[in-house]
């Protein structure tokens, strides 16, 4: 009798979760859900969703707040304590370096654990460009700049660059990456090689495309001719006036069974290594009136041939003011655009995304021009990046979305307020709006403030290759 009353006692008592947030209008793309609910987290991982009361032994006031899927980041190109920092006060609890990648997954994936983990998850790509300068011992460190960059592989060559990718692959890498304006000697049986890798593998491929139609052409027929999965990095810097006609071809490319995607990020400046052949190779034998495009941001004066020649021997991160607002919308509000920042930093000199991507989106493009709804934003920011990597990455799939049994990693942000303050003069400067972020159940942003000392963040990787 006593057993049974005591069950009963059990039953009838709520549970306690390790931390609730209360109140808060929850958006979840996955399930439409748009309404207020109280959500509790257990273990790590989110254990209710619910209209009516719970109880925690923490407590997040998430009243007037919107709370949604952490943010995912796939094209983050600092992966340092520093940058996490700077991803999580944007709304990041997820960022991955898929187009750069690196050349050494291993020793890649085990600098970030050694330290007992970092302040948001992370992953990696095993990179074309990393690799291609390994093999071809190419002197430069960011970005290649001597053989890696303009000298033909040869067939050995060339087997040893797929050989290395699969190495890589087989070690977790989240994809592959590449950048061919940065690797223009790589033939185009070298990246048949790396497209038919890709493919044999069931891995996408995130490649920063030459400019322009003829780039994305040239691009799709790579993966058509391979039957490859590719994902077009930051559309619009690719495309600038070209980037409506870059969509369409990107949607008919799907509308026919092709696995192309794309994303896009707010700015309508990039930034790049000045010694890097993108550059070199543009602005060399460029009219001298092109070099006004090229700011030094550490001390924010437009180049001249002079200037750029002498930056160009020192080396450094370089803005690039080519591209016009008007097609920034045009590919953030696009149905086929995911949101990426590109992030960029380099000891000190960043671009203004590294700290202000999604919370400008929701800033510039949701609340003041309304070129996207709310819900939208957040599938860009959330679902759709956790889709692109489901076939590689089976755990993405407890990502990018609020549901029981998923991965507790939440954003909480104020709609009324969210926007970026980051500049090409303070790049460094966080938003605004961003309330509380949580990583695997912890909170590493809590009212505004980074929450120091903490490191919940978890390897992102990729299963290990394996060939149909």
């Amino acid at each position: 009798m006593m057993t049974a009353l005591l069950l009963v006692l059990q039953l009838a008592t709520p549970p306690v979760y390790d931390r609730v947030i209360l109140g808060g209008h929850v958006m979840d793309p996955a399930s439409r859900l748009d309404a207020p609910r109280n959500i509790g987290l257990q273990g790590g991982r989110i254990a209710v969703i619910s209209g009516e009361a719970i109880r925690g032994r923490d407590t997040i006031d998430a009243r007037g707040l919107v709370v949604a899927p952490g943010f995912i980041d796939l094209h983050a190109h600092g992966q340092t304590p520093e940058t996490y920092r700077f991803y999580a006060l944007d709304g990041v609890t997820t960022a991955l370096e898929l187009e750069l990648g690196t050349s050494d997954v291993a020793a890649w994936y085990r600098e970030r654990s050694a330290g007992g983990g970092e302040r948001i998850n992370y992953g990696v790509s095993i990179g074309h460009i990393k690799v291609r300068m390994a093999v071809m011992h190419d002197s430069g460190t960011w970005m290649p700049v001597s053989d890696g960059a303009y000298r033909a592989a040869s067939p050995a060559e060339i087997g040893e660059i797929a050989k290395r990718i699969e190495i890589g692959l087989n070690e977790g890498a989240v994809s592959i990456g590449a950048g061919f304006p940065y690797t223009p000697a790589a033939t185009r049986d070298e990246l048949l090689a790396l497209f038919r890798v890709a493919a044999v593998t069931e891995t996408p491929i995130h490649v920063h495309i030459r400019p322009g139609v003829a780039g994305l052409r040239d691009a799709l027929s790579l993966a058509g001719e391979t039957k490859a999965a590719m994902h077009v990095v930051h559309i619009n810097s690719a495309g600038l006036a070209d980037t409506p006609v870059m969509l369409e071809m990107i949607s008919d490319a799907r509308a026919h069974g092709r696995d192309v995607t794309t994303e896009a990020y707010p700015y309508d400046a990039g930034m790049t290594e000045i010694q890097s052949a993108t550059i070199q190779d543009t602005y060399r034998a460029a009219p001298d009136e092109r070099f006004a495009e090229l700011e030094w941001p550490r001390t924010g004066e437009r180049l001249n041939r002079e200037s750029f020649e002498r930056y160009g021997r020192t080396g450094g991160p370089v803005v690039v003011h080519t591209n016009t607002e008007q097609m920034v919308a045009v590919a953030i509000a696009s149905p086929l655009t995911l949101i990426a920042s590109d992030a960029y930093w380099q000891q000190g000199t960043g671009h203004p995304r590294t700290t202000g991507t999604f919370a400008r989106v929701l800033g510039r493009y949701v609340r003041e021009t309304h070129a996207l709804s709310l819900m939208d934003a957040i599938r860009k920011m959330t679902l759709m990046p956790a889709q692109r990597l489901y076939a590689r990455v089976p755990a993405m799939r407890q990502k990018g979305r609020l549901r029981v049994g998923a991965d507790a990693d939440i954003t909480i942000f104020d709609p009324g307020a969210v926007m970026d303050r980051s500049t090409y003069r303070e790049p460094s400067l966080s938003p605004a709006g961003i309330q509380h972020v949580i990583v695997n159940g912890v909170s590493v942003v809590a009212n505004g403030q980074a929450v120091e000392g903490v490191a919940p963040g978890k390897a992102v990787r990729g299963a290990g290759a394996a060939p149909r």
